[in-house]
């Protein structure tokens, strides 16, 4: 790719820079496994100086009022589009996903930065009534200082500007640290940002290991607000590191997410929205379809379905292809040893359930789409978020049961249900732990206006985005004034 730099630099106070200590890692193509580029391996010196960048830049940056952030934001919102084929061919080299994927992933970014750019004029506080006479009250929104963001690698442009745009309207500034695994998707992003006229400091994006430089933005004590999407088990980390200075903390985590098929489902439909949330993005989504919960009187036909569906899925990094490979060696190791302990524990798998090595895949990180059945509920692999192209058939004898299950797991992110009842559809959007319910289509499918979050152990209980956001990245100030009408 020759719009990507040899060496990934960060951008610290509106500057390239490499990592202090002059170090790099090699990032690697997921479809073919060869270089991409070098990136700079930042510590916890870069760390701080990106942080204090952002808290020199903060107070002027606050200053300005949201509705001009909010142009400067629409600003990079319109290099985005002006430059979102070239973002889209950096994710698409990234990430091994097909480039119609990555451009789609951009424009579903650009359009979330639209929003937020947008909410610069609505910053709303509120005026209300206080029970004193000659006494109003009202509140208004201020931002928290600077905030730390922390993503994931899946949907790399959309993941930056979910946490960007709404961390920056209110008011604050922000240190990114980059995924590893597509660390010139956030430069580019940076680039843009800088070329739009982004004050210098105002964002600042770190590049490295999560031990290396995460770590350090998570701990240090000038970051106000930490923002990260990633596994659970690194987010109980966060929670507790951050927490302990109480600086605010917003967690976006994993999921096992249920897809119910009930006996009176349209099932070709339900076999579409089956495969795509289990399979599209190769499986790398918090919100994946991964526990398919079939009622008895349809599940033969279901399988027989399904089976014949994921047999016709092409498996490449073309736009031609369904599904491409997965981000690196080490998360595909992990699946297939998923995959064989939950064999040698009973599990029968009745599609893929290997690694494909033919020409046009041996050297990328590519896992069989895998359709897996009698498992056991309580399994390692149904309690266990994996990240790939994996999913497991159940089969319940009722709604009741279905429920159940669904409901039977450490997660709740997201669940769909298939059926024609609104009853059943009612019953189950009201009654399902999850934060999102979808109804007759996949367990994904976020949208900019809406919030998204989950329970249990899918996150601590803020949204992001939506207008919920403004709550992670803003306090909210109380103001009375009293007045002597005498004086008037």
């Amino acid at each position: 790719m020759t719009n990507i730099p040899a060496t990934i630099p960060n951008w610290i106070n509106g500057k390239e820079q490499t990592a202090q200590g002059g170090e790099v890692f090699a990032n690697l193509s997921p479809a073919t496994g060869e270089i991409l580029c070098q990136v700079a391996r930042s510590r916890e010196v870069d760390v701080a100086q990106a942080v204090e960048a952002a808290k020199q830049a903060q107070p002027a940056w606050a200053e300005m009022p949201a509705v001009q952030r909010g142009n400067v934001l629409h600003d990079i919102v319109l290099g985005m589009k002006q430059h979102q084929a070239e973002i889209a061919e950096i994710v698409a080299a990234e990430t091994g996903k097909a480039y119609k994927e990555a451009y789609g992933e951009t424009g579903g970014a650009i359009a979330l930065g639209l929003f937020y750019a947008s909410e610069g004029q609505r910053l709303y506080g509120c005026t209300t009534t206080s029970g004193t006479p000659n006494k109003y009250a009202m509140t208004v929104r201020h931002p928290l200082g600077v905030a730390g963001l922390i993503i994931a690698a899946n949907t790399p442009i959309a993941n930056v500007a979910w946490k960007v745009f709404p961390a920056l309207i209110c008011g604050n500034t922000a240190v990114l640290k980059a995924a590893e695994d597509t660390p010139a998707t956030a430069w580019i992003f940076g680039k843009v940002a800088q070329e739009a006229g982004l004050p210098p400091g105002v964002l600042n994006v770190i590049q490295g290991y999560g031990e290396e430089a995460g770590a350090p933005l998570v701990a240090h004590l000038d970051v106000a607000v930490v923002s990260f999407t990633g596994s659970t088990a690194v987010g109980r980390t966060i929670q507790r590191v951050a927490g302990e200075r109480f600086a605010r903390v917003s967690l976006e985590l994993g999921g096992k997410n249920p897809l119910v098929v009930c006996d009176d489902a349209d099932l070709d439909n339900a076999v579409k929205w089956t495969v795509l949330s289990a399979f599209s993005n190769a499986g790398q989504r918090c919100a994946s379809g991964s526990r398919i919960i079939v009622f008895d009187a349809v599940y033969e036909a279901f399988r027989e379905k399904l089976l014949a569906r994921t047999q016709q899925l092409k498996i490449g990094p073309t736009n031609e292809d369904d599904l491409g490979p997965v981000i690196n060696e080490r998360q595909l190791i992990n699946m297939l040893g998923s995959v064989e302990q939950a064999q040698q524990e009973g599990a029968k798998v009745i599609a893929g359930g290997t690694r494909l090595v033919g020409p046009e895949h041996v050297n990328g990180f590519y896992m069989a789409p895998t359709i897996l059945e009698d498992v056991n509920p309580k399994a390692h692999i149904s309690c266990s978020e994996l990240f790939g192209p994996i999913t497991i058939l159940y089969r319940v004898k009722d709604f009741a049961a279905a429920l159940a299950l669904a409901n039977n797991s450490p997660y709740g992110l997201t669940a769909s249900i298939h059926t024609r009842s609104l009853d059943r559809a009612v019953r189950f959007c009201d009654k399902v732990q999850a934060g999102v319910a979808v109804v007759n289509a996949g367990t994904y499918g976020s949208e900019p206006h809406m919030p998204f979050g989950g329970l249990k152990q899918s996150g601590n209980g803020t949204r992001e985005p939506g207008t919920e956001a403004l709550d992670v990245y803003s306090e909210l100030k109380d103001i009375y004034i009293n007045i002597d009408p005498d004086k008037t």
